[in-house]
């Protein structure tokens, strides 16, 4: 027992190396697709319905089809039409695509949840449609999308593992590499879950306190 544990606590520096780059894909990831959903959704809610199902298409595509899949199209199918990435920037690309259609989602319920008392006050005092929506509706919206949005933080950071598979170094790789050198699967990928669970848990925390510190009184969210 005294070895096990001796030996997850000398190959956690070595992991967390990999965490570093665990980190920097979801972030980075997660900004893109927040960049892509901030895009899709106005078009989606203020569109008309035949135009806006091209956005509906796009965001059922990514969240009906697995993140697995979607992978593997970008890293090992796109080079049979000539398009080529880096295992990190297919990586990426994917976790992107899949994280800007369940951001989209996330934007948009915040926008239906506002109460429509409050566009029909905004216009009565004057205001057009684009200064209640960007003066009124937005800023609520964005308030109540933020702990929905460190969740997805969260989950980005679990699915960031599905790129160890087309060879990037992170957090899951480098315990791969572990279980090769050693032949001690048991002790590290225990010593992953560990930190995978330790990260997951502080940034959940963090989703509560804000959550609480944002919440909207008499606001309840539900993301479809």
């Amino acid at each position: 027992m005294h070895e096990t544990i001796f030996f997850i606590l000398k190959i956690l520096p070595y992991l967390a190396q990999g965490l570093t780059i665990t980190f920097y894909v979801s972030i980075v990831s997660f900004l893109i697709g927040l960049t892509i959903a901030s895009a899709l959704t106005p078009l989606r809610v203020f569109l008309r319905p035949s135009l806006s199902l091209v956005i509906k298409s796009y965001i059922e595509v990514f969240r009906g089809t697995p993140l697995l899949v979607q992978l593997f199209i970008i890293y090992f199918g796109l080079p049979s039409l000539g398009v080529k990435f880096d295992p990190l920037t297919a990586g990426i690309i994917a976790l992107s695509l899949n994280s800007s259609a369940y951001q989209a989602e996330i934007l948009r319920s915040s926008i239906k949840a506002i109460p429509e008392s409050q566009y029909h006050s905004a216009e009565a005092l004057g205001m057009s449609t684009v200064q209640v929506y960007r003066y009124v509706i937005l800023p609520q919206a964005i308030r109540a999308a933020i702990p929905a949005l460190v969740n997805e933080v969260v989950t980005l950071v679990k699915e960031s593992s599905l790129v160890s598979i087309i060879g990037v170094a992170e957090l899951t790789r480098r315990g791969e590499y572990i279980v090769a050198s050693t032949f001690r699967a048991l002790e590290a990928y225990i010593a992953v879950a560990v930190v995978y669970l330790v990260v997951c848990i502080a940034m959940s925390q963090v989703s509560k306190i804000l959550e609480r510190k944002f919440k909207i009184p008499g606001y309840e969210r539900g993301v479809v």
